[in-house]
């Protein structure tokens, strides 16, 4: 079949379409062992972790991950290995085949394959470890209270039928002596790929659950601060009832100083809340996806979270809306303490521009009694010019009497002198 001409593709069709194969379940098959490892990491150590996958599979002649790759599956024949790159976690899988010797499973695990030195250099914080056991029905006591004596050293076990009764599922979710906790998956009827996504959810309840309870010393450690915070801007709300002008700039410094505090620790915590939020809808979905069957006498992993992760999960949500309200509540008294002192420097604009209109209004009339001396005086050395050339005429024989002369002068150039100053003011006047 010829292919036919098409428009040219988006840049990310190809990436986002395998979107949705990212992170596949791996097949498994009873009897099996899995150990799981989540490792918090950074960057820099998810990018380790990327580079120690990438030599691990040139060394046993696999294809590596691409650069930006989330997962990889290699079978070196001894163990089969699935890792998994996340924003916040890596983690690895190991599988073998079969139940192990002597009838318990997690005596001989499958981390045991795989070289020591190797997984102790993993890049990160191991935040879960898990032993996983899934074997056919029949390899292992109904009764659950036989597989907690057996399995689980006596633990109260959490368990459900799973998939419709297809397997059945053991967790004690509690750290054993050898650092690990434990999960038992018994196969009913399942598929390969069926028996891959029931360990996968439910060991993503696991870790998505640590995951989600990353916020809870973060909101315990919180509270105490929350309540300094709010007793300080209680004490400013009440110090601004009857606060003075005078009081007010320190009142708004203090307020500013806590708003800031507030918005700094704020800034800290919010993706740890946020984060907190996605992973433990992340574990609810899980849950849902396993469709659970009740076992007689035991909690099912509904119960148990909903037991356990819900009231951590409402304490980070109390206190993340408290430290909201406590940041609106103080931006809402600054910007009335911010008001009061606008109303305050407008007031004390006003007072200090009727001071200076004050302050013109005498220069005006000192520059009017000015004006008229300058008149006075102007006119007395202009008149007594008018002497002096009368006089001089007169010793000329010019018949003119000095005294007349600057009698009848001194009218008339006083009022040229106000004439002039008259037009002088009025230029002023058309230029403003």
């Amino acid at each position: 079949m010829t292919p036919r001409a098409l428009p040219p593709p988006h840049h990310l069709r190809a990436e986002l379409n395998d979107e949705v194969h990212a992170r596949p379940p791996e097949p498994l098959t009873a009897p099996a062992r899995l150990t799981y490892l989540a490792l918090l990491c950074d960057a820099a150590q998810r990018e380790a972790s990327w580079r120690m996958v990438c030599a691990f599979a040139l060394r046993h002649g696999a294809q590596p991950p691409a650069e930006g790759a989330s997962h990889l599956r290699v079978d070196v024949g001894a163990f089969r290995l699935k890792w998994e790159r996340h924003a916040e976690f890596v983690r690895y899988t190991f599988i073998v085949a079969g139940a192990g010797e002597d009838g318990d499973p997690f005596a001989a695990p499958a981390l045991d394959a795989v070289p020591a030195d190797w997984v102790a250099s993993l890049p990160g914080e191991l935040l879960v470890a898990t032993h996983v056991a899934l074997l056919p029905e029949g390899q292992s006591p109904d009764e659950p209270h036989e597989i907690a004596d057996d399995l689980f050293a006596g633990n109260l076990l959490i368990g459900s039928a799973v998939s419709e009764s297809a397997a059945i599922a053991y967790m004690d979710f509690r750290i054993h002596p050898d650092g690990f906790g434990r999960l038992l998956v018994r196969d009913r009827s399942t598929t390969r790929w069926q028996a891959g996504r029931i360990v996968q959810r439910l060991l993503e309840i696991d870790t998505y659950r640590m995951l989600a309870l990353l916020a809870l010393p973060v909101a315990r450690s919180l509270a105490p601060v929350l309540g300094e915070q709010e007793r300080e801007l209680a004490r400013i709300t009440a110090a601004l009832v009857d606060a003075g002008e005078a009081d007010e700039p320190a009142l708004l410094d203090r307020l500013t100083r806590l708003a800031a505090a507030i918005d700094s620790r704020s800034a800290d915590t919010r993706f740890r809340f946020g984060a907190a939020a996605a992973y433990d809808d992340l574990v609810q979905r899980r849950i849902q996806e396993l469709r659970e069957g009740r076992i007689y006498g035991l909690q099912t992993f509904r119960e148990f979270t909903e037991r356990r992760l819900a009231p951590a999960m409402q304490t980070c949500r109390s206190v993340a809306a408290r430290q909201l309200s406590l940041s609106e509540r103080v931006a809402r008294a600054t910007q009335l303490l911010s008001t009061r002192v606008d109303i305050t420097r407008e007031r004390q604009t006003q007072a200090l521009l009727e001071q200076m209109n004050r302050r013109v209004k005498l220069q005006l009339r000192l520059q009017a009694t000015v004006e008229g001396l300058s008149v006075a005086a102007i006119t007395y050395y202009v008149v007594s010019l008018v002497g002096h050339l009368a006089e001089g005429l007169e010793v000329a024989g010019i018949p003119v009497n000095p005294p007349i002369a600057m009698a009848v002068a001194i009218p008339i150039v006083a009022g040229l002198m106000a004439i002039g100053l008259r037009r002088v003011h009025r230029m002023v006047a058309g230029l403003d």
